[in-house]
C-alpha cells in the first residue's frame, strides 16, 4: 500500500473537536499506528469497516465535467470524526486507512485541456493508472476480511472498486448504482462516464442495476445497449417512480435486490442524483436525501453487500458558508451503511 497516504493519530486529533461530556468518533476510530504494516494491522484489528479516500477529479475532467470532486474526502472526514460515538454507531468498528496519493497526477491533469486530443488521451491514461491503484487497494481490504467504504473522487473509481471486489472473490460480481446517469458509455478511454461499461466488458461486472436514472440524460445509443443486455443490465428511471408514479420506490428497491442478490455486490451512490447537492453534475430534480439514506440501508443490510462507494460530491463548488454540508451528508450515508450491518 505504498501509494496510500495513511491517516495518523496526529492527523485525526487535528480535525476532531473535543467537547466535555461527549465522546466523538475521532476519539474512538482506529488508524494504522506509525511504523506498523498497514495490511497486517488492518487484518488483525477489530474494526469491520475500512474507509479509503480518493481525492481526485481527473476522471470527471476527462468526461468534460466540472472539477471539484477531489474535495469530498476531506470534507466527509471532518464531519465523520465529529459525530457521536454511542450505542447506535461505534467508532471502534471503523478503521480510517487514509487516501490515495494522487498529488502528482492531479498536478499534471491541472495543465491538461480535454478539448485538445492529445491532452484528453493523457487524461484517459492517468485515470487508467488510478484504476490500477484503486483495484489493488480494494482487493487487499476485502482479502483482509474487511468491508471498504470508498469516498471519491469521480465515478470513474467504480471500475477499480468492482475489479478489486471481483479479484478478491475470484469471480465476476454485481453492482447497484443510485445515479442520474448510467455511466455505461462507450469504451473511448477511461473517464467518469464509463466505469461500469469497462468493468462489464472486461468480465469483472456480472449484473448491473441503475437505480433512478434520469431519462433526459441517457443517449439513445446507451438505451439501445441496455436493451441488448437486458438479462444482465437493468434500470428503473426516476421519472417512472416519482413523476409518472408507474412504480414505487420500495418495490424497485426489492426488484433491484432480487436481480443482484445472488452474488457479492457493490453499492454505488452518485451524489448528483440528489437535488441541490454540490457535485460535478448538480441537479434540481431527483431523489431526496431521505431516499438516498434508505437506499444505502436497504442494500447494506444484506450479506452480499461488499462495499459502499459515495462519489461525485464537490463541496469546493459551494461558495456559501455551508460548504461543510456535503461532507455532513456523506457522513450520514457512511453511518447508515455501518448501522445496516450492525444494528
Amino acid at each position: 500500500m505504498e501509494n496510500i497516504k495513511l491517516l495518523t493519530i496526529k492527523d485525526l486529533a487535528e480535525i476532531t473537536n473535543h467537547r466535555s461530556g461527549e465522546v466523538k468518533f475521532g476519539e474512538k476510530v482506529l488508524t494504522v499506528p506509525v511504523g506498523e504494516n498497514a495490511i497486517n494491522f488492518m487484518t488483525s484489528c477489530d474494526a469491520n469497516f475500512v474507509i479509503f479516500g480518493i481525492p481526485e477529479d481527473i476522471g470527471v475532467k476527462a468526461n468534460l465535467g466540472r472539477a471539484g470532486t477531489a474535495s469530498a474526502y476531506e470534507s466527509a472526514l471532518k464531519s465523520l470524526v465529529n459525530i457521536q460515538h454511542n450505542k447506535f454507531c461505534k467508532g471502534t468498528n471503523l478503521l480510517i486507512l487514509g487516501q490515495l496519493d494522487v498529488i502528482k497526477e492531479m498536478n499534471e491533469a491541472r495543465e491538461l485541456k480535454p478539448s485538445i486530443k492529445d491532452h484528453k488521451k493523457r487524461l484517459f491514461q492517468i485515470v487508467e493508472k488510478i484504476d490500477k491503484e484503486v483495484s489493488h487497494i480494494i482487493h487487499q481490504i476485502i482479502k483482509a476480511g474487511k468491508t471498504p467504504i470508498i469516498i471519491g473522487g469521480g465515478h470513474n473509481n467504480a471500475y477499480g472498486n468492482i475489479k478489486g471486489l471481483a479479484l478478491a472473490k475470484g469471480k465476476p460480481v454485481n453492482a447497484i448504482n443510485f445515479d442520474a446517469h448510467t455511466d455505461f458509455r462507450i469504451l473511448e478511454g477511461r473517464h467518469s462516464g464509463n466505469g461500469f461499461s469497462y468493468a462489464f466488458e472486461e468480465g469483472f461486472l456480472k449484473k448491473y442495476f441503475v437505480f433512478g436514472l434520469h431519462e433526459n440524460f441517457v443517449s439513445k445509443s446507451v438505451f439501445n445497449t441496455l436493451k441488448e443486455l437486458d438479462s444482465r443490465v437493468k434500470y428503473v428511471s426516476y421519472e417512472e417512480i416519482e413523476v409518472r408514479k408507474q412504480k414505487t420506490f420500495s418495490s424497485q428497491l426489492e426488484e433491484a435486490f432480487q436481480f443482484i442478490k445472488q452474488d457479492p455486490y457493490g453499492i454505488e451512490l452518485d451524489l448528483d442524483a440528489i437535488p441541490n447537492i454540490y457535485s460535478s453534475a448538480m441537479t434540481l430534480s431527483g431523489f431526496s436525501v431521505q431516499q438516498a439514506r434508505e437506499y444505502v440501508h436497504f442494500f447494506g443490510k444484506h450479506k452480499n453487500a461488499s462495499y459502499l462507494h459515495i462519489c461525485e460530491g464537490a463541496p469546493e463548488l459551494d461558495l456559501t458558508n455551508n460548504s461543510h454540508l456535503t461532507g455532513k451528508l456523506i457522513a450520514y450515508l457512511i453511518t447508515d451503511f455501518i448501522k445496516s450491518k450492525t444494528l
